[in-house]
Protein backbone atom coordinates (compact mmCIF):
# COMPACT_ATOMS: atom_id res chain seq x y z
CA UNK A 1 0.00 0.00 0.00
CA UNK A 2 2.76 1.99 1.25
CA UNK A 3 4.78 1.13 -1.78
CA UNK A 4 2.22 2.30 -4.34
CA UNK A 5 2.31 5.89 -2.77
CA UNK A 6 -0.69 5.71 -0.75
CA UNK A 7 -0.10 7.19 2.71
CA UNK A 8 -3.08 6.04 5.24
CA UNK A 9 -3.88 8.54 8.23
CA UNK A 10 -3.50 4.84 9.89
CA UNK A 11 -2.58 1.08 9.51
CA UNK A 12 -2.87 -1.45 12.07
CA UNK A 13 -2.65 -5.02 12.35
CA UNK A 14 -3.82 -7.55 14.92
CA UNK A 15 -3.32 -11.57 14.18
CA UNK A 16 -5.52 -14.29 15.53
CA UNK A 17 -5.12 -14.36 19.29
CA UNK A 18 -5.42 -10.27 19.26
CA UNK A 19 -8.43 -10.14 17.02
CA UNK A 20 -9.90 -13.06 19.26
CA UNK A 21 -9.62 -11.38 22.23
CA UNK A 22 -10.43 -7.85 21.13
CA UNK A 23 -14.21 -9.48 19.63
CA UNK A 24 -14.68 -11.32 23.00
CA UNK A 25 -14.39 -7.75 24.67
CA UNK A 26 -16.06 -5.27 22.57
CA UNK A 27 -17.81 -7.28 19.63
CA UNK A 28 -16.06 -4.68 17.03
CA UNK A 29 -17.39 -7.10 14.31
CA UNK A 30 -14.31 -8.76 13.42
CA UNK A 31 -13.55 -12.15 10.85
CA UNK A 32 -12.41 -15.00 13.83
CA UNK A 33 -11.48 -17.06 11.21
CA UNK A 34 -8.55 -15.24 9.46
CA UNK A 35 -4.86 -15.22 10.79
CA UNK A 36 -4.81 -11.45 10.71
CA UNK A 37 -6.47 -8.30 10.12
CA UNK A 38 -5.31 -5.03 8.59
CA UNK A 39 -6.89 -1.57 9.71
CA UNK A 40 -6.75 1.04 7.22
CA UNK A 41 -7.81 4.61 7.59
CA UNK A 42 -7.55 6.53 4.65
CA UNK A 43 -8.59 10.65 4.90
CA UNK A 44 -9.15 13.56 2.41
CA UNK A 45 -11.40 14.99 0.21
CA UNK A 46 -14.73 12.40 -0.11
CA UNK A 47 -13.58 11.74 -3.70
CA UNK A 48 -10.25 11.13 -3.37
CA UNK A 49 -10.95 9.20 -0.39
CA UNK A 50 -13.13 6.70 -2.78
CA UNK A 51 -10.23 6.43 -5.33
CA UNK A 52 -7.67 4.70 -2.64
CA UNK A 53 -10.26 2.58 -1.14
CA UNK A 54 -10.70 1.04 -4.78
CA UNK A 55 -6.86 1.31 -4.71
CA UNK A 56 -6.21 -0.45 -1.52
CA UNK A 57 -9.03 -3.54 -1.90
CA UNK A 58 -7.02 -3.77 -5.22
CA UNK A 59 -3.76 -3.91 -3.47
CA UNK A 60 -5.47 -6.12 -0.52
CA UNK A 61 -6.92 -8.45 -2.67
CA UNK A 62 -3.93 -9.27 -5.00
CA UNK A 63 -1.69 -10.07 -2.06
CA UNK A 64 -4.16 -12.71 -0.51
CA UNK A 65 -6.53 -10.92 1.75
CA UNK A 66 -9.55 -12.76 1.83
CA UNK A 67 -11.94 -10.04 2.45
CA UNK A 68 -12.11 -6.42 2.64
CA UNK A 69 -15.13 -4.34 4.52
CA UNK A 70 -15.10 -0.30 4.44
CA UNK A 71 -16.98 1.11 6.65
CA UNK A 72 -20.39 2.67 5.80
CA UNK A 73 -20.74 5.26 8.63
CA UNK A 74 -18.74 6.84 11.05
CA UNK A 75 -20.40 4.97 13.60
CA UNK A 76 -19.53 1.68 11.91
CA UNK A 77 -15.56 3.50 11.84
CA UNK A 78 -15.42 3.71 14.91
CA UNK A 79 -16.70 0.32 15.85
CA UNK A 80 -13.95 -1.11 13.61
CA UNK A 81 -11.22 0.90 15.74
CA UNK A 82 -12.75 -0.04 18.98
CA UNK A 83 -11.59 -3.47 19.02
CA UNK A 84 -7.64 -1.94 17.81
CA UNK A 85 -8.03 0.44 21.16
CA UNK A 86 -9.32 -2.09 23.10
CA UNK A 87 -6.78 -4.96 22.71
CA UNK A 88 -4.29 -4.17 25.52
CA UNK A 89 -7.14 -4.89 27.75
CA UNK A 90 -8.52 -7.34 25.73
CA UNK A 91 -5.68 -9.30 26.08
CA UNK A 92 -5.45 -8.44 30.09
CA UNK A 93 -8.49 -10.65 29.98
CA UNK A 94 -7.30 -14.02 28.96
CA UNK A 95 -4.23 -14.03 30.35
CA UNK A 96 -3.03 -13.41 34.31
CA UNK A 97 -0.05 -10.65 33.11
CA UNK A 98 1.54 -9.73 29.43
CA UNK A 99 4.40 -8.28 28.86
CA UNK A 100 4.59 -5.69 25.95
CA UNK A 101 8.00 -5.16 23.69
CA UNK A 102 8.57 -2.60 21.45
CA UNK A 103 10.75 -3.46 18.62
CA UNK A 104 10.99 -1.92 15.01
CA UNK A 105 11.50 -3.64 11.53
CA UNK A 106 11.49 -2.43 8.28
CA UNK A 107 7.86 -3.54 6.91
CA UNK A 108 8.99 -5.86 4.69
CA UNK A 109 10.42 -7.97 6.95
CA UNK A 110 7.07 -8.30 8.89
CA UNK A 111 6.29 -11.65 7.76
CA UNK A 112 9.67 -13.10 8.82
CA UNK A 113 9.48 -11.54 12.05
CA UNK A 114 6.28 -13.00 12.79
CA UNK A 115 7.20 -16.20 12.06
CA UNK A 116 9.97 -15.86 14.03
CA UNK A 117 8.00 -15.02 17.00
CA UNK A 118 5.83 -18.01 16.55
CA UNK A 119 8.78 -19.89 16.69
CA UNK A 120 10.11 -18.38 19.89
CA UNK A 121 6.46 -19.04 21.02
CA UNK A 122 6.79 -22.89 20.71
CA UNK A 123 10.41 -22.81 21.97
CA UNK A 124 9.42 -20.58 25.50
CA UNK A 125 6.25 -22.43 25.84
CA UNK A 126 4.31 -18.67 26.38
CA UNK A 127 1.59 -17.42 24.43
CA UNK A 128 2.37 -14.07 22.12
CA UNK A 129 -0.60 -11.81 20.88
CA UNK A 130 0.36 -9.35 17.71
CA UNK A 131 -0.77 -5.79 17.91
CA UNK A 132 1.15 -3.38 16.23
CA UNK A 133 1.85 -0.23 13.70
CA UNK A 134 1.93 -2.13 10.33
CA UNK A 135 2.16 1.28 8.45
CA UNK A 136 6.10 2.07 10.10
CA UNK A 137 6.67 -1.47 11.38
CA UNK A 138 6.65 -0.88 15.22
CA UNK A 139 5.90 -4.17 16.90
CA UNK A 140 3.74 -4.71 20.01
CA UNK A 141 3.54 -8.03 20.57
CA UNK A 142 1.97 -8.96 24.25
CA UNK A 143 3.65 -12.23 25.90
CA UNK A 144 1.20 -14.14 28.05
CA UNK A 145 2.86 -15.53 31.12
CA UNK A 146 1.59 -16.01 34.85
CA UNK A 147 3.50 -14.29 37.14
CA UNK A 148 2.43 -16.55 40.13
CA UNK A 149 3.80 -19.61 38.14
CA UNK A 150 7.84 -19.57 39.37
CA UNK A 151 9.92 -18.89 36.42
CA UNK A 152 7.10 -17.78 33.86
CA UNK A 153 8.37 -14.40 34.34
CA UNK A 154 11.85 -14.82 33.46
CA UNK A 155 10.70 -16.88 30.67
CA UNK A 156 8.57 -13.86 29.10
CA UNK A 157 12.18 -11.52 29.81
CA UNK A 158 14.07 -14.24 28.08
CA UNK A 159 11.28 -14.52 24.94
CA UNK A 160 11.06 -10.65 24.53
CA UNK A 161 14.67 -9.94 24.27
CA UNK A 162 14.61 -12.85 22.00
CA UNK A 163 12.01 -10.57 19.79
CA UNK A 164 14.30 -7.31 19.86
CA UNK A 165 17.66 -9.55 19.02
CA UNK A 166 15.53 -10.77 15.61
CA UNK A 167 14.56 -6.97 15.09
CA UNK A 168 17.80 -6.37 15.05
CA UNK A 169 18.85 -9.01 12.92
CA UNK A 170 16.85 -8.04 10.30
CA UNK A 171 17.82 -4.66 10.48
CA UNK A 172 15.20 -2.90 12.83
CA UNK A 173 16.08 -1.51 16.23
CA UNK A 174 15.28 -1.77 20.16
CA UNK A 175 12.93 0.39 20.45
CA UNK A 176 9.82 2.69 18.57
CA UNK A 177 8.55 4.59 21.45
CA UNK A 178 9.30 3.40 24.46
CA UNK A 179 12.54 3.66 24.70
CA UNK A 180 15.69 1.70 26.18
CA UNK A 181 15.78 2.35 30.41
CA UNK A 182 16.80 -0.64 32.04
CA UNK A 183 14.25 -3.42 30.02
CA UNK A 184 16.36 -3.13 26.99
CA UNK A 185 19.69 -1.27 28.31
CA UNK A 186 21.61 -4.69 28.81
CA UNK A 187 20.55 -5.59 24.67
CA UNK A 188 21.91 -2.19 23.42
CA UNK A 189 25.26 -4.07 22.91
CA UNK A 190 23.22 -6.31 20.11
CA UNK A 191 22.82 -2.87 17.97
CA UNK A 192 26.23 -0.99 18.86
CA UNK A 193 29.53 -1.55 18.75
CA UNK A 194 31.43 -0.12 21.87
CA UNK A 195 32.70 2.29 20.15
CA UNK A 196 29.18 3.63 19.38
CA UNK A 197 28.45 3.36 22.90
CA UNK A 198 31.31 5.45 23.71
CA UNK A 199 30.17 8.24 21.62
CA UNK A 200 26.79 8.18 22.95
CA UNK A 201 28.24 8.38 26.68
CA UNK A 202 29.99 11.11 25.82
CA UNK A 203 26.81 13.08 24.45
CA UNK A 204 25.92 12.33 27.46
CA UNK A 205 28.42 13.42 29.55
CA UNK A 206 28.26 16.83 27.89
CA UNK A 207 24.98 17.63 29.38
CA UNK A 208 25.32 15.46 32.55
CA UNK A 209 28.68 15.15 33.54
CA UNK A 210 28.16 13.68 37.07
CA UNK A 211 25.21 11.57 35.99
CA UNK A 212 22.37 13.01 37.67
CA UNK A 213 19.83 12.21 34.77
CA UNK A 214 18.28 9.21 34.62
CA UNK A 215 21.17 6.98 36.33
CA UNK A 216 21.81 3.24 35.13
CA UNK A 217 19.78 3.66 32.56
CA UNK A 218 20.51 3.26 28.62
CA UNK A 219 24.07 2.62 28.48
CA UNK A 220 24.69 -0.76 30.34
CA UNK A 221 28.07 0.03 31.98
CA UNK A 222 28.27 -1.20 35.23
CA UNK A 223 29.42 1.04 37.90
CA UNK A 224 27.96 -0.02 41.67
CA UNK A 225 28.18 -3.01 43.14
CA UNK A 226 24.31 -3.47 43.37
CA UNK A 227 24.13 -3.82 39.37
CA UNK A 228 27.24 -6.31 39.26
CA UNK A 229 25.05 -8.12 41.89
CA UNK A 230 22.07 -8.57 38.99
CA UNK A 231 23.96 -9.92 37.03
CA UNK A 232 23.67 -13.38 35.79
CA UNK A 233 26.98 -15.53 35.56
CA UNK A 234 27.18 -18.82 34.17
CA UNK A 235 30.36 -20.63 34.86
CA UNK A 236 31.99 -17.74 35.17
CA UNK A 237 30.94 -15.24 32.19
CA UNK A 238 29.09 -12.21 32.21
CA UNK A 239 26.98 -11.27 29.84
CA UNK A 240 29.10 -8.72 28.35
CA UNK A 241 32.40 -9.18 28.82
CA UNK A 242 33.98 -5.97 27.13
CA UNK A 243 31.62 -4.13 28.92
CA UNK A 244 34.20 -1.85 31.22
CA UNK A 245 33.59 -2.67 35.15
CA UNK A 246 34.07 0.12 37.44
Amino acid sequence: IIGAGIIPGGMEMMDRPAIHAAEDFVHAGYPLEVEALLIVELDGPGVEVDHLIGLVEAIAYKNGSTTCRVSQSEQERLTFWAGRKAAFPAVGRISPDYYCMDGTIPRKELPRVLHGMRELSEKYGLGVANVFHAGDGNLHPLILYDANVPGELGKAESFGADILRLCVKVGGVLTGEHGVGVEKRDLMPEMFNQMDLDQQMRVKCAFDPNHLLNPGKVFPQLRRCAELGRMHVHRGQTAFPDIPRF
